[in-house]
């Protein structure tokens, strides 16, 4: 006789294709035989889809077949059965134009590859920045039960016996070099030594920071954002995760009981605590238009600002993640935030089945330079800083960690660069009418300007400048910017350029003003001027010349939203949930 626990189960999606005696369970069961599997694992058990990014192009998610291995000893342990499948891997170090313009292209491979297939619940195996995004986007559009597990960050670089960071020290030793600082010989030298191991960039890069907000959303088990990638209690997670999915099918527990806004709330003020990318700030908005929470971009500032910066982790501190993991990682941070009446929403639920509050009210926490007590942060205010003015009437975003304070208010003139292949071919012209107190614009670097909003944001300055030691500049644009990097660099100015928004009227000349604290960025010029600027061309010709070339290019620069709105493709935005569709015979 069934328990009553086992009379309450959920109806097994699976049940669909596996469970009936007719033609098409006959061919479902039988095309699946062939690998060898016996017949009793059609009979009642939970099929846990393990969707695995892993790809020899995409290093950072390299090492994920072994994860998935122990992610399938931990389902079989809890009496299901693992079915592995790949998805588009967008990888950030090698895909062009950048993997961003890729990200909704995995995600709807992710939501039909869920919604077509005999799946009870999935579990997400993701790393590199937008790898954690798109499977997240498209696992919620379905809304099954869903655990994320990361691959985990590469261990520290190591250059000349000290350690430096994957990507932070790329941007410093190349300005050093344009610099006269150090040699050739030099840079190369920091090559072999910066990525070193299996894992993700072990800043506080997109990766990482994506990384704790899935921690933080309650998407994962504690500390799997900060376990290093060859630390074995990385594999100990991945087992653990398969246990639980299985349990989680028992108590349908899917994924919009966990995603609520509450849980975008507490992702937030864990941004600013950890000092994380800019880059969170399009993918959640993403994530929360695919479950269907009301997040918008002044949700940075009302829960955001006003946090102190308690990680020192480069690139806005000193330290990686290793030393982040062994000082206790995320659930010490959450621990602080909490402690300090700072964690918006403590009873938030998480896959676990307990509270996030109850995950991490005893977490441990060993060293207080890493991460450090309220009293003494890093950053005193941390959050993200949303700008608005007539330069962005929809929004943009600085990353206050990652500045220099004195810039922070700043009024300078413009020195315009009309895309990313005038700025490259200017930026060192001796010529080059510029000085400390200039602020570069760059254009067409948006969504649509440059088919994926591409990582370039953080200009680098120019070398007559880094000779005279300026380190930092005031930098403007419609792009985005590594979670490496640094800098008091303004991004996502909304609408871009090559939407017709009003960076595209900016001239050589302009005076701009920024005031991060007021939220304030203006272009000094009366608004008539503006709309006749605007008026004497047509900034989208660009986009369309461009889509007109078809294919997904062409799918993308007509569907993609702009970046307050998260980049998402208009048709994508909401749950579709996981109904099974029609037989295919």
């Amino acid at each position: 006789m069934s328990s009553p626990k086992n009379a309450n189960k959920p109806t097994l999606r699976s049940a669909e294709w596996f469970g009936s005696a007719d033609k098409n369970g006959f061919m479902y069961r039988s095309w699946m035989k062939n690998q060898g599997i016996p017949d009793h694992e059609f009979q009642g058990k939970p099929i846990i889809g393990i969707c695995n990014t892993w790809s020899e192009l995409t290093p950072c998610n390299a090492h994920f077949r072994k994860i998935a291995d122990h992610v399938k000893q931990g389902v079989l342990e809890a009496g299901g059965y693992p079915v592995e499948f790949p998805v588009f891997s967008n990888g950030e170090s090698n895909l062009r134009p950048t993997a961003m313009f890729t990200r909704n292209l995995a995600s709807m491979d992710v939501e039909e590859a869920i919604r077509g297939n005999p799946i009870d619940a999935v579990v997400l195996l993701v790393g590199c920045d937008k790898t954690t995004p798109a499977l997240l986007m498209g696992a919620a559009s379905c809304d099954i039960p869903t655990i994320v597990v990361t691959g985990g960050p590469m261990l520290n670089g190591k250059q000349e016996g000290r350690d430096i960071g994957s990507g932070t020290v790329v941007w410093r030793l190349s300005e050093e070099v344009k610099a006269g600082k150090i040699s050739m010989h030099d840079f190369m030298a920091a090559e072999a030594g910066m990525s070193r191991s299996a894992g993700t960039c072990n800043t506080m890069g997109t990766a990482s920071t994506m990384a704790c907000m899935a921690e933080s959303l309650g998407v994962s088990l504690p500390h799997n954002a900060a376990i290093p990638a060859v630390d074995s209690r990385r594999y100990v997670l991945a087992h653990l995760s398969g246990n639980r999915i299985v349990e989680m099918v028992d108590e349908d527990l899917r994924l919009s009981k966990i995603l609520t806004r509450e849980a975008f709330e507490n992702a937030i003020r864990t941004n600013a605590a950890i000092g994380g990318s800019t880059n969170a700030v399009i993918h959640l908005k993403a994530i929360a238009g695919r479950i269907g929470a009301d997040l918008a971009l002044n949700d940075w500032t009302r829960i955001g600002r006003g946090t102190p910066t308690l990680v020192d982790l480069q690139p806005s501190g000193r330290f990686l993640m290793e030393e982040f993991y062994y000082a206790g990682g995320l659930p010490a941070v959450l621990r602080r935030l909490g402690e300090a009446d700072r964690l918006p929403h403590k009873e938030a639920p998480t896959v676990n089945g307990r509270t996030l509050w109850e995950n991490v009210c005893e977490a441990p926490l060993y060293n207080d330079e890493v991460i450090r007590p309220l009293d003494n942060p890093l950053v005193e205010d941390g959050g993200m800083c949303v700008l608005h003015g007539n330069l962005a009437p929809k929004g943009a975003v600085l990353k206050p960690s990652a500045a220099t304070p004195e810039l922070m208010t700043h009024r300078g003139r413009a020195v315009v660069f009309e895309d990313f292949d005038d700025y490259k071919a200017r930026i060192n012209d001796p010529d080059l009418d510029v000085d400390a107190d200039s602020v570069l614009v760059m254009k067409h670097c948006g969504p649509r300007g440059y088919h994926g909003m591409a990582e370039v944001g953080n200009m680098g300055l120019p070398a007559k400048l880094l000779e005279q030691g300026v380190t930092d500049m005031v930098r403007l644009s419609d792009a985005r910017m590594s979670g490496t990097a640094y800098g008091t660099v303004v991004l996502h100015v909304a609408p871009e350029a090559a939407a017709g928004g009003p960076l595209a009227a900016v001239r050589n000349g302009d005076w701009i003003e920024l005031d991060a604290y007021a939220g304030k960025l203006h272009l000094d010029i009366e608004d008539d001027e503006l709309q006749a600027r605007l008026a004497e061309h047509d900034p989208t010709q660009a986009s369309r010349q461009i889509a007109s070339s078809g294919g997904y290019r062409q799918l993308y620069i007509e569907h993609v939203l702009q970046a307050d709105e998260g980049c998402d493709f208009d048709f994508l935005v909401g749950c579709r949930g996981a109904d099974v569709p029609r037989h295919s015979h």
